[in-house]
């Protein structure tokens, strides 16, 4: 991008210095009008493409921001919902572990005949805890699908 913006910059600046050698030339001479008249009219018409050039540059260059902006936008967005879900497997992974410890501790009560109210009441918190943590992980998950549905859906209506 900026080699196009320095070719149209040196450009103009030919340009330039040529008007200003044909406006010192034509002072000097008044028998060459017609040629003269001719290398103005292409001048001028070089002077319009290369406006046309640098406005097509701008376009491209706004274009090209506009793009960036928008894919920094969702990678900023996917990279939320990735920390999102991490946590929530995190956490799920936390409370599975909770629950499998109380579970053991729950089966060997069991096993020397022992019911121990505590136990089995740390067993069910702990798997209510991890049916919530699934839960919460299922929202998340429903979230990211909504999320990707809703600029489709939109662009249908």
């Amino acid at each position: 991008m900026t080699e196009m913006t320095e070719l149209a910059r040196r450009l103009t600046e030919a340009l330039e210095r040529i008007g200003a050698g044909l406006d010192a030339g034509l002072a000097g001479t008044e028998g060459q009008s017609d040629e003269v008249a001719g290398l103005k009219e292409a001048l001028e018409a070089e002077r319009t493409t290369n406006a046309q050039l640098t406005e097509r540059v701008r376009a491209i260059k706004h274009k090209q921001e506009t793009m960036v902006g928008a894919l920094e936008a969702k990678v900023a967005q996917l990279t939320r919902q990735l920390d999102a879900t991490g946590a929530e497997v995190q956490r799920q992974k936390r409370l599975n572990a909770d629950l499998a410890d109380a579970n053991k501790a729950l089966s060997e009560a069991a096993t020397k005949g022992v019911a121990e109210p505590h136990l089995i009441n740390r067993s069910m918190q702990t798997e209510l805890e991890a049916l919530r943590a699934a839960r919460a992980a299922e929202m998340a998950e429903m979230e990211e699908i909504l999320a990707e549905l809703k600029p489709l859906i939109e662009e249908v209506a």
